[in-house]
């Protein structure tokens, strides 16, 4: 195995790759790759006091040879948590959020936290969402060289998200993703009326998704990334998982946890 360290200097590189016993050190950008090496408790304790993500990787796993990335939307692709800045606007933040939260830690059923919320948005105007599409959506640091590279190498792109198809299909389009699935808000005369579309897109509905579009692929070369607990079945189906600034129950069953670099450190775990 070899460790991925990241944002690292070469001096830090070289501290950690005495901690670990690596062979040899190979830089790539921000990031050097620790050929032979180990993980310690030494080396983790090093990297929390560093602020530096340390990942194991598999010898020869090649970012050009994969097939499938698949990503979360809110607080993954993007910094917010779009039904938080919605409820925001409708004077209900503080209530919505701390049930995304509590949901996110998987303390409570993702599709009941998602009614809870949505209920608490009944009578918006639909002019709130472009606000916040306009106002405060931002994508992650990374996130366009991450999607930039998988269009080089081919890489078939899929947004899933248990946020809402307003935010998904602009994304969809801005960004070139290939897929896209998500739960829709249902809207009448112009105002939210507190309910969805259809079925509700939660972690299994995910990790449908996800087994549908990799099928025929090796499943070394697909990817999942996410952050709460609904992401956890999709990212079991991936060869390889990465938590993004992800709660601690994500971290816990992830590949490898990107704390402190872009989403273009996912780009820096493979050869």
């Amino acid at each position: 195995m070899n460790l991925v360290l990241q944002p690292a200097t070469a001096a830090q590189a070289a501290q950690a790759a005495r901690l670990a016993g690596a062979k040899a050190i190979e830089q790539q950008g921000p990031a050097f790759r620790l050929r032979g090496a180990a993980a310690n408790p030494a080396l983790a304790a090093y990297c929390v006091e560093q602020k530096l993500d340390c990942a194991s990787m598999p010898e020869g796993l090649r970012f050009a040879d994969l097939k499938l990335l698949a990503m979360d939307m809110d607080s993954t692709l993007i910094t917010i948590e779009c039904i938080d800045e919605i409820g925001d606007l409708a004077g209900k933040g503080a209530e919505i959020s701390a049930i995304t939260a509590q949901a996110m830690r998987g303390e409570i059923d993702y599709p009941e936290s998602l009614r809870r919320r949505v209920g608490l948005l009944k009578g918006l105007g639909v002019e709130a969402l472009q606000r916040v599409y306009d106002e405060r959506l931002r994508l992650s640091p990374g996130a366009e060289d991450l999607i930039a590279a998988c269009k080089r190498h081919g890489v078939k792109l899929l947004l899933v998200s248990g946020g809402f198809t307003f935010f998904t299909e602009r994304l969809k389009q801005r960004l070139g993703f290939d897929d896209t699935l998500s739960n829709e808000l249902e809207i009448r005369d112009g105002r939210l009326t507190g309910g969805l579309v259809g079925s509700i897109v939660g972690a299994r509905a995910k990790a449908a998704r996800f087994r549908e579009v990799a099928l025929g692929m090796p499943r070394e070369h697909t990817v999942a990334i996410g952050d709460g607990a609904n992401d956890l079945q999709m990212m079991a189906e991936a060869g390889t998982s990465v938590a993004w600034r992800a709660k601690p129950v994500v971290k816990a069953k992830a590949t490898c946890a990107l704390d402190f670099a872009g989403l273009d450190g996912v780009i820096r775990l493979f050869e």
